[in-house]
């Protein structure tokens, strides 16, 4: 669930610059290749075309951007989920940039490459439970349950919650409740990995507690005003926690009452 900033979750100062270029002549790349046309195209060609060609060019960025290296399997749940499908119809045309976007209730849809690197850094396989703090339009959770075998999504914002189960009906993984994330899905846990996408003051201890041994979180925590780090928590076999920080990022506190 993300935060309506046009920079909400975007890896900040040098390293976002770093990689802008990647990003830019990507985009140029699709500019040039709609105004000059291709063989075959037509000017005429259906909407359907357009979207699944700017997907594409979406992924291909990722995969070429530089920093981490993003798994096959997950560029695939990438080409495969269709972003237009997770914004309002004022936004469709721009669901492929690499921006965040509005979706209502002062929310939007995060950074392609942050979705991307989050689903990476949960390191998922086919058996894996998965659960998602902050469902929000839906599109992390429809990523998720193309590389896990079951997703369990909460999302604080009633009607947020509506929409995206409504998206979602057609990913047979994956469940959606209304909820505050801070406290899990004890009932569906424990979890093989837990993706949050709100800021956290610290890392919660519900989620800690519903993380299997040798699971890994995957958590933005600091405050509003001062710098947030992406953490990479993982707990080994022992129960013992570790947390790495892997980037600043800036997100929306996470809500709710605790």
């Amino acid at each position: 669930m993300d935060p309506l900033s046009a920079m909400r979750d975007r890896p900040t100062g040098r390293r976002m610059r770093r990689h802008a270029g990647a990003w830019g002549r990507a985009g140029c790349a699709i500019a040039l290749w709609f105004a000059t046309g291709s063989p075959g195209w037509s000017a005429e060609a259906p909407r359907d075309d357009l979207e699944t060609a700017h997907r594409h060019a979406m992924v291909d960025a990722i995969r070429n951007r530089v920093g981490m290296r993003i798994h096959s399997r997950v560029l695939d749940a990438m080409e495969a989920v269709p972003r237009h499908a997770f914004v309002p119809p004022s936004q469709r045309l721009h669901a492929y940039e690499n921006r965040p976007l509005p979706i209502g209730y002062g929310q939007t849809i995060s950074q392609p490459y942050v979705v991307a690197l989050m689903t990476q850094l949960a390191a998922l396989q086919p058996s894996h439970r998965v659960l998602e703090v902050g469902t929000g339009s839906g599109y992390q959770a429809a990523i998720l349950s193309r590389v896990a075998g079951q997703v369990y999504s909460i999302e604080i914002i009633e009607p947020l919650a509506a929409t995206a189960a409504s998206r979602l009906r057609s990913y047979s993984n994956v469940q959606t409740r209304v909820g505050d994330g801070y406290y899990g899905w004890r009932e569906a846990g424990p979890f093989d990995a837990i993706v949050v996408t709100a800021a956290a003051g610290n890392v919660p201890p519900p989620l800690i507690a519903q993380l299997k041994p040798g699971g890994r979180m995957v958590i933005p925590v600091g405050t509003s005003f001062f710098t947030q780090e992406l953490l990479l928590v993982t707990k080994d076999a022992r129960g013992h926690v570790r947390t790495r920080s892997v980037l600043p990022v800036q997100f929306v506190p996470l809500t709710g009452e605790h």
